[in-house]
């Protein structure tokens, strides 16, 4: 009977650890789905990114308020949840605050994980208030009805629970340990109480259960102990269907990051040796290919299958927070384009290839794709390619690069430019300029007057 309780922790721990699992690996699959993108090159300014940018979190604190709260509440949970090696180890021994022995190192960490829980409680609060309270309009755009708007909010409540549950059984044991550092509890149950760690924040709390009995102790202690564990196990596998999965692609996803000038667009091969061949006098243009040949590639994207697995990542990676739309100048003035919806579609799409998958065994038509289901002509055809997007972008997103594959797709298979582009690639075509005059004619202007 005495193993019971290690035997359930035992399964749900495994549970929880097994179904994360299986979730994240469904997302590798996922982002495999994309076209295979070589990025051996610039390793000493990639590791640098994630130096400075995923870790240091330089991109978060050009924006000082959000930027630094940011950095309590990440580093703050992050560090605070070390403490999860100890309950894993008490859970499957049936041992209590088994680094006890530690002594002062014990004392000082306990004591600064209480200090960062209230931190992260307070940045929590705030980033709370400035999301429903204050209304900041990057968090109310029309992308962030529905689902996109609860998600952000049910994780800032998760994280508040968690770390009063925290606070709350540190407060209960600090109470235990002082009934059995005073003789006033005795039994073998309260045994296990030694005086351990330092409790700068939860001592607050303790004078609360004063008075309750040994037994109601205890039972509230194993409580919060329990629904703290359960908690995290919960959060942990709530990541897959959050936009806080970042908290974990935010590293390799700056790593693959662009490297190049943000200004350098990729040429296609094809069309590379297309050029060639034509500039070449030997060749024969109409010469019909080799036998054999591979059949011309795809040009551009139209669906998700269609873009490289960076562009995938960059999908699931995204945090919503809505700096890139900030940006935006086409979305300032009131442009339909969003290039956070724009990734915000892009993993929707994404999910439902997913799901077809899982279904069917491997993807079967569905008659869907994520031009015009989801990412509109219009959107598109607004963007400036600026690339202010990509420079806001805290987590080193690029979403101009699904933008301008899905502009490929539509000008190189479909022939559907605006008017406005194919007057001007006319005119390039005809007279070597964007404008519509004979080459011998463009300084007849300075002869007018």
């Amino acid at each position: 009977m005495q193993y019971i309780p290690n035997i359930i922790f035992l399964v749900v721990l495994a549970a929880g650890i097994g179904y994360f699992t299986k979730n994240i690996r469904k997302v590798i699959r996922n982002i495999k789905l994309g076209h295979a993108v070589d990025t051996s090159d610039h390793k000493k300014e990639r590791w640098g990114n994630v130096i400075r940018i995923a870790l240091g979190q330089s991109k978060m604190v050009v924006r000082p308020v959000s930027g630094l709260l940011h950095i309590i509440v990440y580093v703050g949970f992050i560090i605070i949840n070390i403490e999860v090696i100890e309950i894993i180890i008490d859970g499957l021994f049936g041992t209590h605050r088994v680094l006890a022995f530690l002594g002062p190192v014990y004392d000082f960490l306990i004591g600064s994980f209480e200090l960062l829980a209230l931190l992260v409680f307070i940045g929590v609060i705030v980033f709370w208030v400035r999301r429903n309270i204050t209304r900041i309009k990057r968090f109310w755009s029309a992308e962030m009805k529905g689902w996109p708007k609860n998600d952000a909010n049910y994780i800032l409540y998760f994280e508040m629970i968690l770390m009063v549950l925290f606070i709350t059984m540190n407060a209960l044991d600090l109470t235990l340990q002082q009934g059995v550092a005073s003789g006033a509890y005795t039994s073998e149950a309260a045994s296990h109480y030694i005086s351990a760690g330092s409790y700068p924040v939860s001592q607050f709390l303790a004078p609360v259960f004063q008075g309750m009995t040994e037994g109601t102790l205890i039972l509230l202690e194993r409580g919060a102990w329990w629904l703290h564990i359960i908690g995290i196990l919960i959060f942990l596998n709530y990541l897959y269907f959050s936009k806080h999965l970042h908290i974990m692609l935010a590293f390799p996803n700056v790593f693959y990051g662009k490297v190049t000038p943000k200004g350098k667009f990729k040429n296609l091969d094809s069309v590379t040796n297309e050029v060639k061949l034509m500039m070449d006098p030997t060749a024969d243009p109409y010469a019909a290919p080799a036998e054999g040949a591979e059949a011309p590639a795809k040009f551009g994207a139209s669906d998700v299958l269609d873009l490289n697995r960076i562009q995938l990542l960059n999908a699931y990676t995204c945090t919503e927070c809505g700096r890139c739309t900030s940006e935006c100048p086409a979305n300032q003035t009131g442009k339909k384009l969003s290039p956070r919806k724009i990734m915000m579609d892009t993993r929707d799409r994404l999910q439902e290839v997913s799901k077809n998958i899982d279904t069917n065994g491997e993807f079967k038509e569905d008659g869907k794709q994520l031009l015009d289901n989801y990412i509109t002509r219009e959107e598109l055809w607004a963007c400036t390619t600026c690339n202010a997007c990509v420079e806001a972008c805290p987590v080193s997103i690029d979403p101009l690069s699904i933008i301008m594959d899905m502009r490929q797709y539509l000008v190189m298979e479909q022939s559907a430019a605006p008017n406005e582009l194919n007057v001007t690639m006319s005119n390039i075509e005809n007279n070597s300029a964007p404008w519509p005059f004979n080459q011998m004619d463009r300084l007849n202007w300075k002869d007018e007057g």
